[in-house]
């Protein structure tokens, strides 16, 4: 039996003189990319460079408790912002009961506008990357300013819905475990974990209960997000606990259907000039290895998925040979000096004491923005095909939106529209014949939009892999069209 969660109530004023004085990492494509190096490759990018590979902290058995939640109710703002009652901000950890000692670490932003509106979680990619990244540069109630103060989201998806922003696998983020067998190789037991969580959230917050609830997230959540879908409706379908009312999943830029993205690369690569008609046709030669391994994986599992990633990622480390610099989450720019985005202030201000004390974590716990140990241990699930899971929830009248900003190469919008398209469903045929419509913000085309049925996919305009980031306005408003029915 789960004890009941632990509330306190903090706030502190960050302090607008503090300074950091920034280190420059040096990272520059090279011609072999191995796999090893996959993870340093998103960090260093991201220009993060967390002190632990992942967070396991020895000997901590003794307080550990399965099932249990604790959480703070907090401010970041200080105390010339708003109440900590009149917020409703949250954050804590919760001890899952199928580890031998790992606590998931979220935070719970409770709509600006009405408690009515849908529950929302967003679970960020990687994989292995914290939610952070999210909650303080894309759609999250703040923004991180220089100085390391905070400053409103005008576009936070809190002004639409309670939303919950969740660091996992195990060991991402402020989650962290005693014991390193609690770190996650597969979909089901990600998927176990974040329902397990799910259900004594609800239990702490049965206000919430009624609500819709819709699944979001970007990159390598198009892993992510069907896995948890499909958990959820077990769970409902058999009574396993409280019902969770589902209504939806949207899929930013995600990872999904390995086979046929990796083969979209070359294609999307000429297409938009990235690379030559030569160069096209020598990375070409690649794909049928690709798409063999691919097959192999799917039908033997295992080590084969980690021979098939190391196989397929040969295509899209070609393309980055012959486009040095690039920034292949948005195209239209070059990586600026050592990295491609500063992200390096969330490491910053969530290591600062005083804010690990607000939000009700450990001194001695590092935030890992970026881990590299759980990033190496899901090779084998990469190449995993997660778009099996999707037709029957769309059969049951489950909402999928895939939404692609359209300059991202990594996991750009023509693999994504692929794998859309070839998906097989009762709706398949009507889906591929629906016209091609405007996704129109403040009378400007804002993106493109094709829907049918429980089904949509949006091209979003002047958008890289970080759509919320890039098109905050336009982000909020399809997020607001889409839970409401209207994105037509």
């Amino acid at each position: 039996m789960a004890s009941s969660p632990t509330f306190s109530k903090v706030s502190l004023l960050l302090l607008v003189s503090l300074s950091f004085s920034y280190a420059t990492s040096g990272f520059n494509h090279e011609h072999a990319y191995p796999p090893q190096s996959q993870a340093e490759m998103l960090t260093r990018n991201l220009n993060l460079f967390p002190k632990d590979p992942v967070n396991i902290i020895k000997g901590d058995f003794d307080s550990f408790v399965p099932g249990k939640i604790v959480e703070k109710k907090f401010s970041l703002l200080g105390h010339s912002g708003p109440s900590i009652q009149h917020l409703g901000h949250h954050a804590g950890h919760y001890s899952l009961p199928h580890s031998k000692a790992a606590r998931m670490f979220y935070f719970f932003f409770e709509s600006r506008n009405n408690k009515d509106d849908p529950v929302v979680i967003w679970l960020t990619g990687g994989p292995g990357c914290g939610s952070e990244l999210a909650l303080f540069y894309e759609n999250g109630p703040f923004h991180i300013a220089n100085n390391l103060s905070l400053t409103w989201n005008d576009y936070g998806w809190d002004q639409a819905s309670n939303i919950l922003f969740v660091d996992q696998p195990t060991g991402t983020g402020f989650s962290y475990s005693s014991d390193d067998s609690d770190i996650r190789h597969d979909e089901a037991s990600i998927s176990n974990d974040l329902y397990d969580f799910l259900q004594e959230f609800f239990k702490a917050h049965p206000k919430f209960v009624k609500n819709d609830f819709y699944i979001t997230g970007e990159s390598y959540a198009g892993h992510y997000i069907p896995a948890l879908a499909s958990r959820i409706i077990q769970g409902n379908k058999e009574n396993q606990g409280i019902y969770i009312n589902l209504k939806g999943l949207a899929i930013g830029n995600g990872a999904t259907n390995p086979a046929i993205q990796y083969q979209a690369y070359p294609d999307f690569a000429l297409d938009n000039k990235i690379i030559t008609k030569a160069n096209y046709d020598e990375i070409n030669k690649l794909i049928p290895d690709c798409e063999q391994a691919a097959k192999t994986c799917e039908t033997q599992g295992g080590q084969s998925c980690a021979i098939a990633f190391n196989t397929c990622q040969k295509i899209f480390y070609h393309i980055l040979d012959f486009a040095p610099g690039i920034n292949y989450y948005d195209i239209r720019k070059k990586c600026k000096g050592d990295w491609c985005y500063d992200f390096r202030n969330v490491e910053t201000l969530l290591n600062l004491p005083k804010v690990k004390s607000v939000i009700g974590v450990s001194n001695d716990l590092q935030y890992v923005s970026c881990s590299k140990r759980v990033h190496e241990a899901m090779m084998q699930d990469y190449m995993r095909n997660m778009e099996v899971e999707i037709p029957s929830l769309l059969e049951d009248g489950i909402k999928l939106l895939v939404y692609v900003g359209e300059e991202d190469l990594i996991c750009n919008w023509l693999g994504n529209s692929r794998w859309v398209h070839a998906m097989k469903w009762s709706g398949k045929k009507a889906f591929g014949k629906s016209p091609t419509v405007k996704f129109v913000v403040d009378g400007s085309k804002a993106g493109s939009l094709n829907s049918y049925g429980p089904l949509s996919f949006l091209k979003v305009h002047e958008a890289g892999h970080l759509v919320p980031m890039d098109q905050p306005k336009a982000a909020l408003q399809m997020l607001q069209s889409w839970m409401a029915g209207k994105l037509t």
